[in-house]
């Protein structure tokens, strides 16, 4: 048994790095290199500036991208992902630092970890790939919108006192508040960075333009003095170690408070980074291990905060850059971390000189290319159900927080699926075809055959689960006079669920006792399994139960006739 069970979990958690290094050589080495220090330059200002977005000093981010990077391409299920802090937590991390602070941060991340590791020994990484696309859309739009508006004080160089308050109206009334006191150099390096960031692909595409407007903006402002706020001036110098690894003592009731902001984290992260293997995938024709992927993440998230680190993901943009800079293998992700924790060791304290505005226009711009404003544009055009789901989701993210956007989505989104599939599934009163009107509504393989009278027939279709158990109540109103024998026709229910199980179960038995004779007829395999477990077979007699219609009208014919 042991054994079995290592053998399933190794089948589960199968690093694509053991498949990709088998014949490695040093012309894959050098493009991998090469791909890997770029990514990891690239990676610098994103983890710096997600980090002081999240409300957390610059170090958590850099040592999240080392940690957590490495960990990602060594034990993931994508040779192409390069993961770290993204974007996509600043909203989640911001609201949990801000009400627990940041030892309740690290107890959820790490609880998030537990939960990805579980998600994929439980093989649910195709499951949580079909995430309602609206809900996914609505909480990346909101999210946009969020980091956009968290980056308007130092965009444009507010000066004030106190913090900016959380909530996202109270956010903009503060700083209308304080529109008077604008620094227009602030103003000016931020939009140059939003220009060269947008611009600069036209002229080179390996280099990114974040990382050109990075370099330019902080000369000008060391060169110049330019009054403005660095990464210095606000935090300090940047620390460039780890130290020991540890984990804040909680008790329960802290626990249970962080469950729902875990589970948040656990989700987000297990979205964002199968959605990123599966963009490499389509842009290289591979494919990815999606369990072994979550894993990984799980594994990441749990060893990363015990170092001081924030929850990471796999990053779309920065695995795309690692594929258009000939990144072939893992290899590449782990060069990336070890790219970025050289410069953390050695060219750390250079960071303090970034000025916070240039930052602010790197993050307005990943608020730009995460707003996915043409889907939501598109979804706006789709079913009255899909644009509500869309718009609770988005509305919750922006003036709530996205623990709630994500449930009250799924919640909205599983009971709207409900009711399509309710509206799918039906049973339909076939009476005795006394008339040619009657016959020719018959179904065509019926169609040709008598139906004796006393025998109805109710035609189910659809899957039949708790939402529409009720059905066969609907159906027996539809009868004129009480039948001698009810034919039940299963050949279109693909599956019933224990609560219809039961509300058939209980139809049966009150048909009977009015002295009606039941017949099923052609249950697919797996519903006929289920009538037998329930021992619905043995209430009406397992030779009422027929392999096809025409069976069934045969066992009628000698049930009337007292066989």
């Amino acid at each position: 048994m042991f054994r079995s069970l290592v053998a399933q979990i190794r089948q589960i958690f199968y690093p694509k790095i053991i498949s990709t290094t088998r014949g490695y050589n040093m012309a894959t080495f050098g493009r991998d290199l090469g791909a890997g220090i770029i990514v990891g330059i690239v990676a610098l200002p994103l983890a710096i500036a997600f980090a002081i977005a999240s409300g957390v000093t610059p170090e958590r981010g850099l040592i999240t991208a080392v940690i957590a990077g490495f960990l990602i391409s060594a034990l993931g299920g994508s040779r192409f992902q390069i993961g770290g802090p993204t974007g996509a937590f600043i909203v989640i991390v911001y609201g949990i630092v801000q009400q627990f602070g940041v030892n309740g941060l690290i107890v959820a991340t790490f609880m998030a970890g537990l939960m990805l590791i579980a998600m994929g020994l439980l093989r649910l990484g195709t499951i949580i790939k079909f995430m309602p696309y609206p809900i996914v859309v609505g909480f990346t739009s909101g999210i946009a919108l969020v980091i956009f508006t968290s980056q308007i004080k130092d965009f444009v160089g507010l000066s004030t006192t106190g913090e900016v308050p959380a909530d996202f109206v109270e956010k903009w009334q503060f700083y209308f508040q304080h529109a008077g006191t604008v620094n227009y150099y602030a103003v000016a390096i931020a939009a140059f960075t939003v220009l060269v960031s947008v611009w600069w692909p036209k002229i080179n595409k390996r280099i990114p333009g974040t990382l050109i407007a990075l370099i330019l903006t902080t000369l000008a402002v060391t060169t110049f003095q330019f009054p403005v706020e660095t990464i210095g001036s606000r935090f300090g110098s940047i620390s460039a170690s780890f130290g020991s690894p540890s984990l804040p003592s909680v008790n329960w009731a802290t626990i249970r408070m962080l469950l729902a902001p875990a589970f948040t984290i656990a989700m987000l992260g297990a979205i964002e980074s199968l959605l990123s293997a599966m963009v490499a995938d389509g842009a290289t024709g591979g494919s990815h291990r999606s369990n072994t992927e979550l894993i990984a993440q799980g594994f990441a998230n749990v060893i990363t905060p015990l170092f001081g680190g924030i929850p990471a993901t796999g990053a779309i943009a920065r695995t795309m850059t690692n594929i258009r800079n000939g990144g072939r293998t893992p290899i590449a992700g782990i060069i990336h971390a070890l790219v970025l924790l050289l410069i953390m060791l050695f060219v750390g304290n250079l960071a303090t000189l970034i000025p916070m505005s240039c930052l602010a226009g790197i993050l307005v711009v990943v608020a730009y290319n995460m707003s996915e404003w043409r889907s939501f544009k598109g979804l706006m055009h789709n079913s009255k159900s899909d644009v509500a789901v869309l718009l609770v989701t988005f509305i919750l993210t922006v003036l709530v927080d996205l623990t709630v956007a994500i449930q009250f989505g799924l919640l909205l989104a599983v009971l709207l699926f409900m009711r399509r599939i309710s509206e799918t599934s039906n049973v339909e009163v076939l009476q005795s075809a006394e008339s040619e009107e009657q016959k020719a509504a018959l179904p065509d393989d019926i169609f040709e055959m008598i139906i004796p009278k006393g025998v109805e027939i109710f035609e189910v279709s659809g899957p039949f689960f708790f939402g529409v158990a009720n059905k066969f109540e609907e159906a027996e109103k539809q009868l004129k006079t009480r039948p001698k024998i009810l034919i039940i026709r299963l050949r279109r229910v693909p599956f019933m669920d224990s609560t219809a199980l039961n509300n058939l179960r209980s139809f049966i038995k009150r048909t009977l006792n009015d002295g009606v004779k039941v017949i099923l007829s052609a249950p697919v395999e797996s519903v006929h399994n289920s009538l037998v477990k329930n021992n619905i077979h043995l209430m009406i007699g397992p030779e009422n139960i027929c392999i096809d219609v025409h069976a069934a009208l045969n066992r009628a014919n000698d049930l009337l006739a007292g066989k």
